[in-house]
C-alpha cells in the first residue's frame, strides 16, 4: 500500500483523544502484515522497534493516532445532545458539520450539529460563533430514551464526520489529516527500516492523547529513553491570504523543519530544535536535491515539548508536512509532501551513528 492509500484508510477509522484503540488495532494488523513485531503500554502508545548499532544514539521517532472532536455531557428529553469540546476544536468552523458518535458496544451513530434556520435568524444572530457549550447534535432521536437505546450516554466520544474528498493532482481533504498522516508516513518508514542494513536503533512510535494535553509520547519516551527525538506532524501552512503573513511554507512546496515553536495560550511550551539535527536535517536535504521548508511561529504546540525533557535531555526536532485549514473538519495536505519528508527522514537516519555527538557547547 502506498502513503495515500494507507492516509485514506486512516481518516476514515475513528479515534477520538484517549478513544484510538481502533486507529492502533488497524496500525497493528498493518504492522503485522509486513512482518514488524509491535507492542502497547498503559496509556496506550504502540510501538514498534527495529534494531540498530548499539552504540549509535537512539532515535524515536513518532506521529500521534488521535484526533479532536467531543464529549457527550447530556442527552436532553427531545433526545438531542449536548457536548463538551476535547481539543483545540475550531468553534467558528463547527455549526452545520456532520459528526459520528461512537458508543462503545454499539454501532456508530451519525449527527449534525445543529445551525439555526437561516431565515429564523436575527440580524445579531446571523454574526455570532456559537461555543461548544451552546450547540446541540441532532442524531434523529425523538427522545433521550431513544438516544440511551443507541448506546448513547454521558461520555460517548464524538469526532466529525470521516470524510475524504480527493483534490486537483496530489492533494486530499479530509478528516484528521492531523495526524493520521504522520501515521502514514511511519508505516511507510517502518516498510523501509526492516530491510535497512546500517543505521540506529529506531524506535516508531504511534501515541495517543496528543490532543489531550500531549500526553502519550512523552510515556514512551520516558519507557524507551531515546537520544534523539522526531516528532512527525502538520505545519501550518501560509500559501493563501489568510496565512500569507505568518511565514513561507507552501502546500506542495516539500517537507517542513520547526525552528521555532511556541504555544503562547495557556500551555507556555515549545520546542528549540537541538542545532544537531538542524544540520542533519539541511545536509541531508541539499544532498538529495529535496526542498526543505522552515517554520517558526506561534500558537501550535507538540508532544515534543514535553518529550525533550525527559531522563537527561533529548535531542529533538519537529519536522512535518505543509497543511491547510487545521482543526477544521476537512484539513488539506499534499500527498507528494508527505512522499517527499518519508524520504528525507529515511536518509537522515542513515547518517546517525557513532561519530555523532549531541553535546551543547
Amino acid at each position: 500500500m502506498t502513503i495515500r492509500d494507507d492516509l485514506i484508510a486512516l481518516m476514515g477509522i475513528p479515534g477520538l483523544s484517549g478513544h484510538e484503540e481502533r486507529v492502533a488495532r488497524w496500525l497493528r494488523d498493518r504492522l503485522t502484515t509486513l512482518n514488524i513485531p509491535s507492542r502497547t503500554d498503559r496509556l496506550g502508545n504502540l510501538i514498534a522497534t527495529l534494531r540498530g548499532d548499539p552504540k549509535a544514539p537512539s532515535v524515536m521517532v513518532f506521529a500521534h493516532m488521535d484526533q479532536l472532536g467531543f464529549v457527550v455531557r447530556k442527552i436532553e428529553a427531545d433526545g438531542l445532545i449536548r457536548v463538551e469540546r476535547l481539543g483545540g476544536v475550531s468553534e467558528r468552523a463547527m455549526a452545520a458539520q456532520a459528526v459520528l458518535l461512537c458508543p462503545p458496544g454499539h454501532a456508530d451513530v451519525p449527527g449534525v450539529i445543529m445551525n439555526k434556520a437561516h431565515h429564523a435568524t436575527s440580524p445579531e444572530e446571523k454574526y455570532k460563533v456559537l461555543t461548544t457549550p451552546e450547540i446541540s447534535i441532532d442524531a434523529g432521536h425523538g427522545s433521550k430514551a431513544a438516544a440511551e437505546a443507541a448506546g448513547i450516554k454521558i461520555g460517548t466520544p464524538v469526532i466529525y464526520h470521516p470524510r475524504v474528498i480527493p483534490l486537483a493532482g496530489n492533494r486530499l481533504a479530509g478528516t484528521a489529516i492531523d495526524d493520521r498522516a504522520g501515521c502514514a508516513i511511519l508505516l511507510a518508514m517502518a516498510a523501509a527500516l526492516k530491510s535497512r542494513i546500517k543505521g540506529p536503533t529506531v524506535h516508531l512510535v504511534w501515541s495517543p492523547l496528543e490532543e489531550f494535553n500531549l500526553r502519550g509520547a512523552v510515556v514512551a519516551a520516558q519507557v524507551l529513553q531515546p537520544d534523539i527525538a522526531i516528532q512527525i506532524d502538520l505545519m501550518l501552512a501560509t500559501d493563501t491570504p489568510d496565512m500569507a503573513d505568518r511565514g513561507d511554507m507552501a502546500l506542495g512546496g516539500g517537507p517542513g523543519m520547526a525552528l521555532y515553536s511556541f504555544h503562547g495560550r495557556g500551555t507556555l511550551n515549545g520546542v528549540i530544535p537541538h542545532p544537531a539535527l538542524v544540520r542533519l536535517m539541511e545536509d541531508t536535504a541539499a544532498d538529495l536535491n529535496l526542498p526543505l521548508q522552515r517554520s517558526a511561529h506561534i500558537g501550535a504546540l507538540t508532544d515534543l515539548s514535553y518529550v525533550q525533557t525527559v531522563g537527561q535531555g533529548v535531542a529533538a526536532i519537529d519536522m512535518g508536512f505543509p497543511m491547510r485549514h487545521s482543526h477544521s473538519a476537512l484539513e488539506v495536505c499534499d500527498i507528494a509532501d508527505l512522499e517527499a519528508l518519508t524520504t528525507l527522514l529515511l536518509a537522515a537516519l542513515t547518517r546517525i551513528d557513532t561519530t555523532m555527538t549531541l553535546e551543547r557547547g
